[in-house]
């Protein structure tokens, strides 16, 4: 009899140890999404409250319908740059309308396997994407640290004190979270005048209610919305599946980049029927989670349900928590993100000069654009184009004529594609080979159109000049292509 899947399939593995962890760690991000969701809702164009709302539904509901375990999907910058230019010309009826046509793109997407897309990122691609997100945390910050009064200062530093020492007297419970109970406690009882949550904007006092997106259900609509609507469903499912890998890598656990995608638009759909203005994973959030110890969607579900229960329930205690405790966690945050290794001399020395190039220039146009997945794209376009050079130079041609001086038979070993097969057809002796040519390709792999056009174009120079040319040691591959494409390429001319 099949068993019925679970919506947290990791329930049967929670002891009250890892429930408290769970639960204690969804604590923690759900006070640190707070002025994260208020600050891309003021990105976006709309009302604060719409960017909590969508933080809360897209935290429950990916944690219900499969998301990757332990990684957060709540509103995010790159999702509120996408959709902002819409809001502000035709307002928040449009926007909602985004977000739920782009979640059916993400459903579509993620159904046709596009998370398989993934396997083709590069290693120096992830890496400069981890560096530029923790630069990326890190500059977030900046702006809360200045023009601010004096006393900030030493209260940030005495945060990140509290969570390095912290973990060293107690593990019990999560140091970011004693830093902020500790930080907020200071600055309440001293009447400490310095910015806090409440002054990002007013937190809801209610729930969100289901309906419909207000905009005129035509072809016309459909049209206006479609192009945003992708580059919502493309930036979201980038940013989530290249999260959803780190946390793989940090856990050494494996997660089905399918289902996180389907879930990530079933998720935008139900936001945006609440009314929210979507969202993706959050890359901070999420390492925060998994730094404190998360591994399960328990802390996911939390996360949202705390965010809701925080600012309904307790708004003007949370309104009260300074920035600075806030800011003292996100900066850790980058810090331990960040992959020092891949920046010490040593590494560097022995690294391909190819490969830091690539990490440097994913790194660069991320923190340019402040856009997560136009950095993955161009890194990636970069080191395609790497190693197409440096593999265009591992096909070789040996020739070997016959002692009797009546046969030349040409060797070519490597890997015969666009690139490499380019000068080909010089590296033959067409006017001084006798009569009878052998082109060997034993040791050779052809792999597209433009190699067997190459060897036609070999074959065609010397029948030119009356010699025969005889093609030998395809493997089958390379013999199927051959045959089906060679002499079909040139059009008769």
């Amino acid at each position: 009899m099949a068993t019925r899947r679970l919506p947290f399939p990791d329930l049967r593995h929670l002891t009250p140890r890892v429930l408290r962890t769970e639960l204690l760690s969804g604590l923690v991000v759900a006070l640190a999404l707070i002025p994260e969701a208020i600050s891309f809702s003021i990105i976006a164009g709309v009302d604060p409250s719409i960017g909590l709302f969508a933080s809360f539904t897209m935290a429950v509901v990916i944690s219900v319908v499969g998301g990757r375990s332990a990684m957060i999907s709540a509103a995010t910058g790159a999702i509120a740059l996408v959709v902002a230019p819409l809001a502000r010309e035709y307002g928040l009826g449009h926007l909602v309308a985004v977000v739920i046509l782009g979640g059916v793109f993400q459903v579509v997407l993620g159904a046709l396997g596009v998370a398989k897309l993934m396997r083709f990122v590069p290693r120096s691609v992830m890496v400069g994407f981890v560096n530029a997100l923790a630069i990326l945390i890190f500059m977030a910050q900046v702006p809360e640290l200045t023009g601010v009064p004096w006393v900030v200062y030493p209260l940030v530093i005495g945060g990140l004190a509290l969570m390095v020492f912290f973990p060293r007297v107690s593990t019990v419970v999560p140091a970011p979270l004693v830093s902020i109970a500790v930080l907020t406690a200071i600055t309440l009882g001293a009447g400490l005048a310095v910015p806090t949550v409440g002054d990002k904007g007013v937190l809801p006092s209610s729930l969100p209610v289901p309906g419909l997106p207000d905009v005129p259900f035509t072809l016309d609509t459909l049209t206006l919305l479609a192009p945003y609507a992708i580059a919502f469903a493309l930036v979201g499912l980038m940013e989530s599946l290249m999260t959803a890998k780190l946390v793989d890598d940090i856990t050494d656990t494996r997660s089905n980049k399918t289902r996180e995608s389907i879930g990530q638009g079933i998720a935008n759909i139900v936001t945006g029927c609440f009314g929210g203005m979507g969202g993706c994973a959050m890359i901070g959030q999420t390492m925060i989670n998994v730094k404190n110890g998360a591994r399960t969607r328990v802390s996911t579900f939390a996360a949202g349900v705390f965010l809701m229960v925080l600012c309904i329930v307790f708004g003007p205690w949370v309104s009260q928590i300074p920035m600075a405790a806030l800011v003292a966690v996100m900066v850790l945050v980058s810090v331990g993100t960040f992959d020092w290794h891949s920046i010490a001399p040593a590494t560097l020395k022995r690294m391909p000069w190819g490969e830091t190039i690539v990490m440097v220039i994913t790194v660069a146009v991320v923190v340019a654009t402040h856009n997560l997945a136009v950095g993955v794209i161009v890194g990636s376009l970069v080191a395609l184009v790497i190693f197409a050079r440096r593999v265009a130079h591992l096909a070789t041609v040996t020739a070997c004529l016959d002692p009797d001086g009546e046969q030349v038979v040409y060797a070519v070993t490597g890997e015969l594609f666009f690139a490499s097969s380019n000068d080909l057809v010089y590296r033959f002796d067409y006017a001084g080979d006798p009569d009878d040519v052998v082109i060997d390709l034993t040791g050779a792999h052809i792999w597209d159109a433009s190699s067997v056009a190459a060897l036609d174009a070999v074959e065609t120079k010397y029948a030119a000049r009356g010699k025969k040319v005889t093609v030998v040691g395809l493997n089958k591959p390379s013999a199927d292509l051959h045959s089906t494409l060679a002499g079909q390429l040139t059009g008769g001319h």
